[in-house]
């Protein structure tokens, strides 16, 4: 996932710093069934610290292991790990581990990427057998600029490629700053989404208040910057203040985010929605059927922490197109089928 390949070149930074050398691991090919699917990541220290993981905790020692070769020779290598005669998954894992060598200008680049919210590109070139291999390596596409993340020529034909997408990262708007406002902010971080959170212009409170938040605004709802908003945008409104939610509802009315969800009883969204369709009559049907009132899926939640739960889950359930179920019931895999992110 985006967030998770963002911390693995913060990591690689401050490791660089300290000298310190850095392999990546990338599941590239799967066989059978595993905790994750192909695309994940993690980074090795020098130091055998491990940043990430790709599995459940049962592939990392192995993938430790194998590490120390790359970084002793500097040549990329294949490992396989196969869990049917293990006590985890029954799939066989192809991982492949080469030094995680980004240029500046590539960072540069990422960082860039980032905050435009701009879609890249992965795309690894493998073998589906353990050992050294001419060719191996990955690299990453920024629109036209292609930069490679270790040093590798790209000159073998008989390598298999793994191409992944990574959209930009997931982002929840919080437009509240009470303290289930709180709640959802520190639940959403712990899920890697970016928050931004938004109260009134006579909010007392800062950024401080709410650990996790990536940007902080106390502004009038006409005052809103709402550009940024898009696909991979969630939104909750939940400022206890019917005339406040009103106004936040009205502005955001030509967005279009991936989730709207709005706190409070089925008759306050009534009431809601009733006085906004007053005001915007014209409004896009698809705007209303993507209100999702009230937020958050019914599993009893009653405290500030679990309806911050209840609402991320169904959040979850939006975005990933899924039917909320009892995971025994279902016949099919447990992951939903997505592109990786």
């Amino acid at each position: 996932m985006t967030h998770e390949f963002k911390h693995i070149v913060e990591a690689s930074i401050d490791a660089k710093q300290n000298g310190l050398k850095s392999v990546l691991a990338t599941v590239v090919a799967l066989d059978g069934s595993s905790y994750r699917k192909p695309g994940v990541r993690m980074l090795i220290l020098e130091n055998n610290k491990m940043i990430g993981a790709v599995s459940g905790g049962c592939v990392e020692k192995d993938i430790l292991r194998q590490s120390q070769s790359v970084f002793q020779t500097g040549n990329s290598k294949m490992m396989t790990y196969d869990g049917r005669y293990r006590l985890g998954c029954e799939g066989i894992l192809y991982i492949l581990i080469e030094l995680f060598q980004p240029s500046d200008t590539c960072i540069s680049s990422f960082n860039s990427c980032l905050k435009k919210r701009i879609s890249f590109n992965i795309v690894s070139h493998y073998k589906k057998e353990e050992g050294v291999f001419k060719g191996l390596g990955s690299t990453i596409q920024f629109g036209n600029n292609l930069f490679q993340l270790s040093d590798f020529i790209q000159e073998e034909t008989n390598l298999s490629l793994f191409s992944g997408k990574l959209p930009p990262c997931f982002k929840l708007m919080i437009f509240g700053a009470e303290h289930d406002a709180v709640q959802l902010c520190e639940l959403a971080n712990y899920n890697g989404w970016e928050v931004t959170i938004i109260s009134g212009p006579l909010e007392s409170k800062t950024i401080g208040n709410f650990p996790g938040a990536t940007a902080f605004y106390s502004v009038s709802p006409d005052a809103l910057e709402l550009s940024s908003i898009d696909e991979e945008t969630a939104i909750v409104i939940m400022s206890h203040n019917f005339a406040n939610d009103l106004k936040y509802l009205l502005e955001l009315k030509d967005s279009k985010p991936a989730y709207l969800g709005l706190l409070g009883p089925s008759k306050r969204r009534e009431k809601l929605l009733s006085q906004f369709m007053e005001y915007c009559p014209d409004v896009e049907a698809s705007f209303i059927e993507n209100i999702y009132g009230p937020a958050g899926l019914n599993i009893g939640a009653e405290t500030p922490q679990e309806i911050a739960i209840s609402i991320v889950s169904e959040i979850l359930s939006v975005i990933r197109q899924q039917t909320p179920m009892s995971l025994k019931e279902k016949r099919s895999g447990i992951h939903s089928r997505i592109t990786t992110n």
